[in-house]
């Protein structure tokens, strides 16, 4: 019986000794999840900016950066970090390591870059007139057809698209919260400051133009977001100096006090408001990435 137990407690042993060799194998032969930058897994695809393809950028010559860790776009770019941002449709708080935008060539390229035209016929007998073009991803304000200002926007993903055709702002509010969506933490109603409703869909869901984030594609859930930095702080609290602030310039613009009474600061009827037109389809995006790599970026133009 001795015996017995003396084999007994050997087979435990060794059981014990083989499984913390095996475990200790794994651990040392699995890469660390933060050695090298990398896109995110769960969005393979869209991480690489480049791929996402909007016409207006045809004649346009720039670049592939994939971005480094610690590199930011002020870091990068300097005061013409603002450029770029608009260029790719994203905001700060989107960067990361990891993920590749598109750089152009030369600044001056795209100082005064807009997809929108910059007089637009069917607004020429308009007051107030907004465009937003899904397959650019951007909106434009015209005054009597012409252009008065434009910025990135970001429409609804696929599934949930942002209906197209002719449109009315009808109510304002300030300091609206989506009724439906929470923020990623899901503590609180997802902000929407700044809103501008745009259409009641037959199954009762409004649609709005407000502040969101742009992550530099089509990500909401049919509203159409515009930059909002001081939004982004507030619920964020990134980025420290709030500088985009679109969402704040179309709503004063399109339904601020100049053109109507006091604002309240919640949800309101407008009568007169101004025409909304969405039209386009989703941006296309590339099987595979445009250009070939080599380094940090990728060297070919885009064209």
């Amino acid at each position: 019986m001795r015996y017995s137990r003396l084999r007994l407690s050997h087979k435990i042993a060794l059981v014990v000794l083989f499984t913390a060799a095996l475990v200790g194998a794994t651990v040392l032969r699995t890469p660390s999840m933060t050695s090298e930058p990398a896109a995110s897994p769960e969005d393979k695809a869209k991480e690489d900016l480049s791929r996402v393809e909007y016409p207006s950028l045809k004649n346009i010559k720039w670049h592939a950066h994939f971005v480094q860790p610690h590199q930011t776009l002020e870091s990068l770019f300097g005061a013409d970090w603002v450029l770029v941002a608009r260029f790719n449709r994203i905001d700060r708080r989107h960067i990361y390591p990891g993920m590749t935008i598109k750089v152009p060539d030369n600044m001056a390229d795209i100082r005064t870059y807009t997809p929108m035209p910059h007089f637009y016929e069917p607004a020429a007998r308009h007051n107030k007139y907004i465009l937003v073009d899904v397959t650019e991803q951007w909106l434009g304000a015209y005054a009597h057809g012409k252009l008065v200002f434009s910025a990135p926007a970001a429409t609804g993903k696929e599934t949930t698209e942002t209906p197209t055709g002719m449109f009315q702002i009808t109510a304002r509010d300030l300091n609206h919260t989506s009724s439906l969506y929470k923020t990623a933490n899901d503590e609180e109603q997802y902000p929407m400051d700044n809103a501008l409703r745009f259409h009641i869909g037959d199954d009762n869901v409004s649609y709005w133009l407000h502040a969101r984030d742009l992550p530099g594609r089509p990500a909401s859930h049919g509203c159409i977001g515009l930059f909002d930095e001081e939004m982004q702080l507030r619920v964020f609290g990134t980025p420290l100096n709030p500088v985009l602030l679109d969402s704040q310039k179309l709503y004063a613009w399109a339904a601020g006090e100049d053109e109507y009474e006091d604002d309240p600061g919640e949800a309101e009827e407008l009568e007169d408001g101004p025409t909304v037109e969405v039209r386009g389809n989703l941006p296309r995006y590339l099987a595979r990435p445009p250009l070939q790599q080599s380094g940090n970026s990728i060297m070919a133009a885009g064209q």
